[in-house]
């Protein structure tokens, strides 16, 4: 892993690169950043789920609180944002500004905290259970050498209803010792690569939905000699939405977007196989309609009344697609302006913290 001090340091434009364009209110919020946390962020671009007003969010592994300082705008004064990292020095860049962000957000109390620790022990480092509405994670679960108990600790702390947002690097299957113990392939997010049928699998067993995935993009290498080092190892990075909600006790059914989350007034990308239209009545199956119904996506939608007719035939969603190297090749297929996920695509490797 690279000693980093900021974001000139890295090796390769991987991790700086915009993934795809960043909605306006996005970008407003990024504006407010002070210059010095923006700085010595070494993120992949940006993973920012909707529907944040009000919420309590935690962000692993949060760095020099970029992203924190962008998600306090967003949740509002109402809100709160926790950033969780293991680095005293990127601790102590993104402390060193709360004050100067709440004065530039004219917010009276602070609403953005944060918290040394590692992810894989939350309970540990003073997060409460059951505290969070939403957790993000951007190219970081990778670097965990316990990925299971990070998936665990995260479910341990979301509240009912609550959701795991993260994009990360996956591979196509499981990866040698030798590929793991690789210096150079680990500091570049492909050595801690989660063959991505165990992501399911870890998600099942703590107790998350099936993992919804969003968004997935290839990752090329075109170093020969970290290329021979992984052979034919392949990889994407890929978002995916995980929630804590009940299972078993829900029907498919139809859906009206009621258009009244901030910045999708018009549609709503839920994953890469719904997409929500205003006002237009969709079919969806018992999983989805178990996290709209329990999630804080609840008061943006109207439900067909329990036990009620099933009304109008309803706009059928595509085929759901499970595997994020499926959908990559889809995206690839489709050209430029599909989507990207939030780690990017890269020339070398990718690269993270």
């Amino acid at each position: 892993m690279f000693s980093l001090q900021k974001t000139s340091d890295l090796q390769s434009n991987a991790c700086v690169a915009p993934a795809e364009p960043t909605p306006p209110f996005i970008r407003q919020a990024l504006k407010k950043v002070h210059p010095e946390v923006t700085a010595r962020y070494y993120g992949c671009g940006l993973v920012v789920p909707e529907c944040l007003e009000g919420c309590r969010i935690l962000d692993l592994g949060s760095g020099s609180g970029r992203d924190c300082y962008m998600l306090s705008q967003l949740v509002g004064e109402k809100g709160h944002v926790t950033g969780i990292d293991m680095t005293e020095g990127q601790l102590a860049v993104a402390m060193a500004y709360v004050d100067h962000h709440m004065r530039e957000f004219a917010y009276k109390t602070p609403n953005v905290s944060f918290v040394q620790g590692y992810i894989e022990a939350l309970s540990e480092a003073g997060l409460e259970k059951n505290s969070f509405d939403i957790i993000i994670s951007n190219c970081v679960v990778n670097l965990s050498p316990d990925k299971k108990k990070v998936l665990s600790e995260a479910y341990s702390v979301l509240k009912d209803g609550g959701e795991l947002y993260f994009s990360d690097v996956y591979s196509n299957e499981r990866l040698t010792e030798e590929i793991k113990n690789h210096k150079v392939l680990w500091g570049e997010c492909l050595g801690g690569a989660l063959w991505w049928k165990d992501l399911l699998q870890f998600a099942e067993e703590v107790g998350f939905s099936p993992p919804r995935l969003v968004t997935a993009n290839v990752i090329t290498v075109d170093n020969q000699e970290l290329q021979d080092a992984l052979g034919n190892f392949k990889f994407v990075s890929a978002t995916y939405r995980l929630f804590k909600v009940p299972k078993g006790n829900t029907k498919p059914c139809q859906v009206i977007y009621n258009g009244t989350i901030t910045g999708m007034e018009e549609n709503f990308k839920f994953d890469c196989r719904y997409t929500f239209k205003v006002n237009e009545v969709v079919e969806v199956d018992a999983e989805v309609s178990s996290i709209l119904t329990n999630s804080r996506f609840a008061a943006d939608f109207t439900f067909q009344p329990p036990g009620g007719p099933c009304g109008p035939i309803g706009v059928k969603p595509k085929a759901g697609i499970v595997d994020p190297f499926e959908l990559a090749l889809q995206q690839e297929k489709q050209g430029p302006g599909s989507d990207t996920g939030g780690c990017c695509r890269t020339q070398d490797a990718t690269c993270c913290k």
